[in-house]
């Protein structure tokens, strides 16, 4: 019986040790299913430089994934998990990033000239240098994101979370702002010509040296901002708060003020 015993615990054991130490599925093989189309899970995987044009990547998981130089122009990437995915110089064009978890993803140098990113998390992201021109971001995350010397120009930024996110050189010109918060943020120097900032909330905001002309900033709150500096030319201020605002060097030529006179 002793014996019995212990053959049966000593194969049990012998079974338990073979299945812990197989693995699910070794990186080449999921590499291999991915790119074949046969998956869509491919985690940590190199995939830098490949050519995914207008593929179907919907609620794929790549997070740590390595996408640098490849190219997703016009890819689905709906609800796909991106998280500390690295994106850098890659093409993404046109693609569907609707949705997708993109926390600290880095797309450094990235064209995602009119991506789709509604919703999408972009918390903590590196967006540096990227090209988001055209691109909609209604509702997107970026608290504590990138986007030094990043391009806006158009983009769609109504709704978006925009706490913390670092903005030092980047072009926003025609962006659509209106309504955002932007309490405290720092914009000095940044390029937010023509762009729409109706009733935008940016008490206590550094807009030193910023390029505001032809901008929309009817009924802005711009309590306690300060404007040293600032290009205002042309500029909609009617109904606009600037209480408390510091106006040295401002620009207000042709300007709307906010009791609707123009400057001469």
């Amino acid at each position: 019986m002793a014996f019995g015993f212990s053959f049966r615990a000593a194969a049990m054991a012998g079974a338990l040790l073979i299945c812990s130490a197989a693995p699910s599925m070794p990186q080449s093989d999921e590499r291999a299913g991915f790119l074949s189309g046969a998956s869509k899970k491919c985690a940590g995987c190199d995939l830098r430089g490949g050519d995914f044009k207008e593929r179907d990547f919907k609620r794929a998981r790549l997070e740590r994934a390595i996408l640098a130089g490849a190219d997703l122009s016009g890819a689905s990437l709906f609800r796909a998990t991106l998280t500390r995915a690295d994106f850098t110089g890659a093409r993404l064009a046109e693609a569907d990033l609707n949705k997708t978890d993109a926390k600290w993803a880095v797309f450094a140098k990235a064209d995602l000239s009119k991506a789709l990113l509604y919703e999408a998390d972009l918390s903590a992201a590196d967006l540096s240098g990227a090209d988001l021109s055209g691109a909609r971001l209604g509702r997107a995350r970026l608290t504590q994101a990138d986007l030094r010397g990043a391009r806006l120009i158009g983009a769609d930024l109504r709704g978006a979370r925009l706490a913390g996110a670092k903005f030092e050189g980047a072009d926003l010109q025609s962006a659509l702002l209106d309504s955002q918060n932007l309490r405290g943020a720092d914009l000095r120097g940044v390029d937010l010509t023509m762009a729409d900032m109706v009733q935008a909330d940016l008490t206590g905001a550094n807009l030193s040296g910023a390029k505001l002309a032809g901008v929309n900033l009817f009924h802005a709150n711009l309590n306690g901002a300060d404007l040293r500096g600032a290009d205002f030319e042309g500029a909609n201020l009617q109904n606009a708060i600037l209480t408390d605002a510091l106006l040295e060097g401002a620009n207000f030529s042709a300007a709307i003020m906010p009791d609707g006179t123009r400057r001469e």
